[in-house]
């Protein structure tokens, strides 16, 4: 199917005179990264138009993901126009494929970046427990919530206290390294950010814009879950598409520009594909005192490459 959904892809980026150049390396680096075809030169592909992509492309589980593709290469174009969320919602009804990327792109485009960010966290607010550490689900956000959170800061910082190879130990490392301060201790660090920060120390990806990015596709190539995909969305959102701001996290525009951001995500397509568990759902907690080389053989997750 490599072939047929690049074709589809290169239709739905030819709007507007053309695709753009980080729309053209994005797909470039999908093609020939993750799905292993540098010999495919997208500049002589024929495009898929939407009908035929519907009579090509059948599998429900093809459709979905050439659709997060479609959104994808979307949110790289700048600035968002009109023109390309139309051939994009085009192909989608085409494939019978819905969901709340197509519609954060659209309000993004029509309405701006507050709604765009507010349709986000409808989305995201209907399955938060999906996000959380499972045994951190329901962790008090108002009443009390200042007592409770100086309790998880206080818990997670003993995991420092654990051998220096364990998970727990490199977790509160993450945090010392890149200057960032612990759940519970930042009010813009609340509890749903641990078992994201554990993921990042998981897979080996730093909290920089191309690393965020990284990781939310190593997800999704892990499990293409609902919960995944939005928070791959959210990513893109934030360091891509340039509207979603958080706390003291400015949102920034064109991160898949940046020298090796391309492969960086395209590797992670592919390290997510060849784990043999999903170590995003797991009890994270629960794993502290194991060493770190021993959860990652547990799920299965590849070295991370230099580049």
């Amino acid at each position: 199917m490599v072939e047929t959904v690049a074709r589809v892809l290169v239709g739905v980026i030819d709007v507007d005179g053309g695709p753009t150049d980080e729309q053209r390396a994005v797909l470039d680096a999908v093609v020939a990264g993750y799905w292993g075809r540098p010999d495919l030169d997208l500049s002589s592909l024929a495009p898929l138009e939407p009908s035929a992509a519907s009579a090509a492309v059948t599998d429900p589980a093809h459709r979905r993901r050439v659709r997060e593709l479609m959104v994808m290469l979307e949110l790289c174009r700048h600035p968002l126009t009109d023109a390309q969320v139309t051939r994009v919602e085009e192909y989608a009804a085409a494939l019978g494929e819905s969901g709340p990327g197509l519609e954060v792109a659209r309000a993004l485009v029509n309405d701006g970046a507050a709604e765009a960010t507010a349709d986000y966290f409808r989305f995201t607010g209907a399955a938060q427990s999906a996000f959380e550490e499972p045994t951190l689900r329901g962790f008090p956000s108002d009443e009390g919530a200042d007592l409770a959170n100086a309790e998880l800061a206080a818990r997670l910082r003993q995991f420092h206290d654990l051998p220096d190879g364990s998970l727990g130990y490199q977790y509160v490392e993450f945090y010392r390294r890149n200057g960032i301060e612990l759940p519970g201790d930042d009010p813009n660090q609340p509890a749903v950010f641990v078992a994201h920060d554990m993921c990042h120390v998981i897979a080996g990806y730093e909290p920089t814009g191309p690393g965020e990015l990284a990781l939310g596709a190593m997800q999704l190539a892990v499990d293409d879950s609902d919960a995944h995909w939005l928070a791959f969305l959210g990513n893109l959102a934030v360091h891509e598409a340039g509207f979603l701001s958080v706390g003291s996290l400015v949102a920034k525009e064109a991160t898949l520009t940046r020298a090796g951001a391309t492969d960086m995500l395209a590797r992670a397509l592919v390290r997510g594909a060849e784990c043999t568990g999903d170590f995003t759902t797991a009890d994270h907690l629960a794993l502290a005192a194991t060493p770190l080389a021993e959860v990652r053989e547990q799920f299965g997750v590849p070295p991370l490459d230099p580049v």
